[in-house]
């Protein structure tokens, strides 16, 4: 088998190094590259790291092993790069390492190291960074990915982002407009914004423009069945935000708010803009205001310092919540932020308890959500396929199965919901529409 100039490409984390992804292989495509269907298949493999917990390091670290053993270029960019160049520098087999800048010069590093015959290493500081890196983008997915935003100012506690992607950096509404209507001429009847905090858009113009001004501009040029928001801060919710939410039926009445501890003690040490208070008035306004709405979060268990008591506070907070989802992550700490060097650090053992007893409430506010389905008919658009099933999300983000009978992907497909199952519910096919 060839394998001259055919790249494969593997990916960890969020929405965002997916859409990452998705622009280097247009790059790569572009410059002659084909993408290989498998892994052994290809002469170079790309992994695109991610560092959000030290749990993603590893598994970043594991899949650059495993990219190592198949006698191919093995090339490392991303979060995790950005970070620990020097520990992936020492692992066998890796022979280019970029960061999360200089993405758009990935295709002339990868040549260079394979025409000289050297390994080359571009990390470079992140801190000077003031503008939105345009990568060309084709979403390889039903659901389009929209990146509109990069870094992050916020600087919590916990988190190592900010070290590693640099302050925020909006895209302009001209491109983001020039590759809506790509969207739209693309035939793509969901996008999904995403961004590593897109509540903070605009606020490195001059001019006043707002995260609603880059949502106006999809609506309006790309002009989806469905609009999805990626995650917002519970402080950038603003009344000009929820009214567009509440009032364009585009917009999925689905948002995810970052909660992290149900204890004001804990929110202040994590460095977090806001308090419980704060955060049950808007989901009280919300649940009050945008029917069936769904609400997902995330939640830091062991934090330093967090008492019995403190999580004690949180878990009571998370069941008076209307959350539909909850994402719990073990406190994990990431040298070079704050919450790394706090004393009173949680034992291991104590986080895992401490995380399993959230997860049941989440599991048990995800099977209230999705049960209020059953016996419904619900909308989808027809999204992965796999052994005999259809799946696709509804606008309020609850997983619908149904039995494949010739479903096209990207059709929208309406669902009679009959139970729960799997992470999500299962029905029965009443009608589909196929892409126009």
């Amino acid at each position: 088998m060839n394998r001259c100039k055919k790249i494969f490409f593997l990916t960890l984390g969020c929405k965002v190094n997916q859409y990452e992804t998705e622009a280097m292989q247009k790059l790569f495509e572009a410059a002659g590259w084909q993408l290989a269907e498998k892994i052994s298949e290809a002469s170079v493999v790309v992994v695109n790291t991610c560092t959000v917990t030290q749990v993603s390091s590893q598994k970043s670290r594991q899949m650059i092993r495993r990219a190592a053993k198949k006698n191919c270029t093995v090339v490392v960019v991303g979060c995790y790069a950005q970070n620990s160049p020097e520990e992936i520098s020492k692992i066998d087999g890796v022979d280019v390492i970029i960061g999360t800048k200089d993405r758009i010069r990935i295709v002339e590093l990868v040549e260079s190291a394979l025409a000289r015959r050297e390994k080359i290493f571009q990390v470079g500081s992140v801190e000077n960074i003031f503008e939105f890196e345009e990568l060309p983008h084709t979403p390889h997915r039903t659901r389009a990915f929209l990146k509109i935003e990069d870094g992050c100012n916020n600087f919590c506690a916990y988190c190592i982002i900010p070290h590693v992607r640099g302050r925020v950096r909006s895209r302009s509404l001209e491109n983001i407009r020039a590759e809506c209507l790509q969207l739209k001429a693309g035939g793509f009847r969901e996008i999904v914004l995403t961004g590593i905090h897109i509540g903070a858009y605009g606020r490195d113009f001059r001019e006043k423009i707002s995260l609603v001004d880059a949502i106006k501009i999809v609506l309006d040029a790309a002009d989806p069945l469905r609009l999805r928001l990626g995650s917002i801060e519970s402080a950038e919710m603003t009344d000009e935000l929820i009214d567009l939410i509440k009032n364009d039926s585009r917009i999925c009445n689905h948002v995810h708010l970052p909660l992290q501890s149900g204890c004001d003690k804990i929110l202040r040490a994590m460095r977090r803009p806001y308090t419980t208070k704060n955060f049950s008035e808007l989901t009280e306004r919300l649940v009050k205001e945008i029917p069936e709405i769904s609400i997902g979060t995330d939640l830091i268990a062991g934090f330093p310092g967090e008492t019995d008591e403190n999580f004690s506070e949180t878990l009571k907070f998370l069941r008076a919540q209307p959350f539909s989802k909850i994402h719990v992550f073990p406190f994990s700490a990431r040298v070079g932020t704050l919450a790394a060097t706090m004393p009173d650090q949680i034992p291991p053992s104590t986080k895992k308890i401490r995380a399993g007893r959230a997860l049941e409430i989440s599991r048990e506010k995800s099977k209230i959500f999705s049960e209020r389905l059953i016996g419904r008919t619900v909308e989808i658009i027809a999204e992965t396929s796999a052994g005999g099933l259809v799946d696709g999300l509804t606008k309020n983000y609850v997983r619908v199965f149904v039995t494949d009978e010739k479903i096209s992907l990207g059709s929208i497909v309406k669902v009679r919901v009959e139970k729960i199952f799997k992470d999500g519910v299962f029905g029965a096919l009443e009608r589909k529409e196929h892409v126009l």
